[in-house]
């Protein structure tokens, strides 16, 4: 069974003429996958067969090289290959006693991603799921030291750009929504240090508590990056824990230029990383870096008698005792063999091309007469649409028109946003299959394609 699957597996990542995206709605799916369990044996071959013909097909193909939506999630076969032994072996990485192996693993990539960004030795972290639950994990981290139980008065600060994860951990921790402060940004979309001292200030004079300010290491929908060294000194200055949510970002550290756009990250006192973007993992791989190295275990740790048998000794780790995860599987294998195989050189060299190609894409863009910049952004990402000479509606219509004709061409798939009220169309490079030639196509394809506007077909820039 398993020889079988790999190699159908192989057969399936090999063949390239499978789209971006194949959409299929719910009653296509519910005619091909019904409810019904069976009562009968099935052959494991039949069940594959299933699998390919009704299922695996009506997927997002990340590892696509037009695909350049959303954030993608291009993974490597040496991760995925890890994350099958830790699913056959059913191996546990909640305690030591349990898991030595899995759990020193976990302690070394951890350390790799601490050197990455700069953080002391004497820092910890642990492996989540992903994004959303690392920034659930640090806003609750941050309110066990310094409020202990949910305080009435205490406020969270993020930018307009934040990541949507933030509200919802807030939902999440019991914070109500006027806890919550929404910030402006600058013209770059940047969380000024300005502007949160003086929210910070405003919250103080009335006799509330200013708890945590999340910012960004590459804000999902731009790129941009905030100001870490400034958001410091003033969260240093009030008291407040300054959280860096770089799900997306943060792994761009590895390279030259995404150190110094970077600069301060290592004085948050926690940061959110996402293995499963730029440092190629499959889903689902996140992590939690935390500066105050006995934080994240003053937080979450919660004696239980059942539970004495697996007290750590000197040098001993339960991670079940750093997050919300008693069960938790072995994610740091799949890392580890990935990054051994392949070298830090090698991911250092991928997101250094994806930084090439998205300033290609910009580059591009400036210089095409039929489009307009919205966003240059930061990093792999950058904003742009077709000029329309009518109003915003019809833009935004013009526009999305061509988002979903660029998709049906199967060559490749980007997505879209609003900034400042104004449709854009969003482009993220970050696959390491992803070519000059595939950005190319994309910014050729919006700039010289024709649609329909108002009854007539919008002529070509050539």
């Amino acid at each position: 069974m398993g020889h079988l699957t790999v190699d159908r597996l192989v057969e399936r990542l090999a063949d390239q003429r499978r789209p971006a995206l194949r959409r299929a709605t719910a009653h296509e799916m519910s005619d091909r996958v019904p409810f019904d369990a069976p009562e009968a044996r099935q052959s494991f071959d039949a069940l594959l067969a299933r699998l390919e013909r009704d299922v695996l097909p009506f997927t997002a193909r990340n590892d696509h090289p037009g695909f350049m939506a959303f954030i993608p999630t291009c993974g490597t076969f040496p991760a995925a290959l890890g994350d099958f032994i830790a699913s056959a072996l059913n191996l546990y990485a909640g305690s030591w006693m349990e898991g030595a192996g899995p759990s020193r693993l976990e302690l070394v990539v951890l350390e790799w991603f601490k050197q990455w960004i700069g953080y002391p030795r004497t820092a910890a972290g642990t492996l989540v799921n992903g994004g959303s639950v690392a920034n659930l994990t640090a806003l609750v981290c941050a309110r066990e030291n310094l409020t202990g139980p949910n305080d009435a008065r205490s406020v969270l600060y993020m930018s307009d750009q934040g990541h949507s994860s933030i509200v919802r951990a807030a939902r999440i921790a019991g914070f109500r929504p006027d806890q919550l402060r929404v910030l402006p940004t600058d013209s770059a979309h940047r969380l000024r240090p300005e502007t949160v001292a003086r929210a910070i200030a405003a919250d103080a004079a009335a006799r509330r508590r200013p708890l945590l300010v999340a910012a960004a290491a590459g804000a999902t929908t731009t790129g941009a990056i905030d100001p870490f060294a400034g958001l410091a000194e003033v969260c240093r200055e009030h008291g407040v824990w300054l959280h860096v949510d770089a799900a997306y970002g943060g792994f761009a550290a590895l390279t030259e230029r995404g150190a110094r756009a970077l600069a301060g990250l290592h004085l948050a006192d926690s940061v959110t990383l996402d293995p499963h973007k730029w440092l190629y993992q499959p889903l689902e791989c996140g992590s939690l870096l935390v500066r105050d190295g006995a934080a994240l275990e003053r937080a979450f740790a919660v004696e239980a008698p059942y539970l004495s048998d697996a007290a750590c000794r000197d040098g001993e780790v339960n991670f079940g005792d750093f997050g919300v995860q008693q069960s938790r599987g072995a994610r740091a294998l799949k890392v580890w063999l990935s990054v051994g195989y392949f070298g830090v050189a090698a991911f250092r060299a991928a997101i250094d091309r994806a930084l090439d190609l998205a300033e290609l894409a910009r580059r591009r863009i400036a210089a095409e007469r039929a489009l307009e910049s919205i966003a240059a952004g930061e990093l792999g990402i950058t904003c742009f649409r077709r000029r329309v000479a009518a109003g915003e509606d019809e833009a935004a219509r013009v526009n999305a028109e061509l988002v979903g004709a660029y998709e049906r061409t199967g060559r490749g798939i980007v997505s879209s946003t609003r900034l400042n009220g104004r449709y854009a169309v969003r482009l993220c490079v970050l696959n390491h299959t992803t070519t000059a030639a595939d950005v190319e196509d994309v910014v050729d394809f919006f700039a010289y394609t024709g649609v329909r506007e108002a009854g007539s077909a919008i002529p070509s820039a050539a």
